[in-house]
């Protein structure tokens, strides 16, 4: 059923991030007769919401997930996603895609957690890590938690949700110099806890951690 309806057009091949958002009047005035169609079931409805959105949203998850094909697997389960939301959207003056796209971002943010929850490469000094640290996700998780929160925030962001320095500058309200200095405080901080962590006696729970 979802392939079928949000199936590409014949002789499409692919997503375009560029696609600039269409805001006529006529299209407004089609999405919204196409939403209510769709909230009946009709496939055909469902079919010209990922027609006229689908571009947009893949611009939109691309530039989080830095990465083609990432991006265009998160498209497809963002729209088989508006199959079991689309009946909670109300159209009170808010447009279809002012109301898609935080949708698709925890599309793409629960797929970035299940997938590559930490780039370790990246957070972890390259010169002191070996290739377990691919395998130390639950203890990322217990080291990041202990960060201050700004600290945590900004990791968080810049490696797990692949955020620029002045995306999260933007976001947090601060300048990117001030950004920099929280990610390698941040990076620092991190790392010691790491290190603190994984000195602990192996008890039954750290046992179990490290087995997981």
């Amino acid at each position: 059923m979802i392939q079928e309806a949000f199936a590409r057009t014949p002789g499409q091949v692919g997503f375009k991030s560029g696609t600039a958002l269409d805001e006529s009047a006529e299209t407004k005035s089609k999405t919204r007769v196409a939403v209510r169609r769709a909230q009946d079931g009709d496939h055909e409805a469902l079919r010209y919401l990922y027609a006229t959105y689908s571009d947009n949203v893949y611009g939109y998850v691309r530039s989080m997930v830095h990465d083609d094909h990432e991006a265009e697997d998160i498209t497809q389960h963002v729209f088989a996603k508006v199959l079991t939301k689309l009946s909670k959207y109300n159209d009170r003056g808010v447009p279809f895609f002012v109301w898609l796209l935080p949708l698709a971002r925890n599309v793409a943010i629960d797929h970035m957690r299940a997938n590559r929850l930490m780039p370790m490469e990246t957070v972890l000094d390259p010169e002191t890590s070996s290739g377990a640290d691919m395998d130390r996700g639950h203890t990322v998780r217990a080291a990041l938690a202990a960060l201050p929160e700004t600290q945590r925030q900004v990791v968080f962001l810049r490696h797990v949700a692949g955020w620029t320095p002045e995306e999260i500058a933007d976001r947090m309200g601060r300048t990117r110099g001030s950004v920099n200095g929280l990610h390698h405080r941040g990076r620092r901080a991190l790392q010691r806890e790491l290190e603190r962590l994984e000195s602990v006696p192996a008890t039954r729970h750290t046992r179990r951690l490290a087995a997981a």
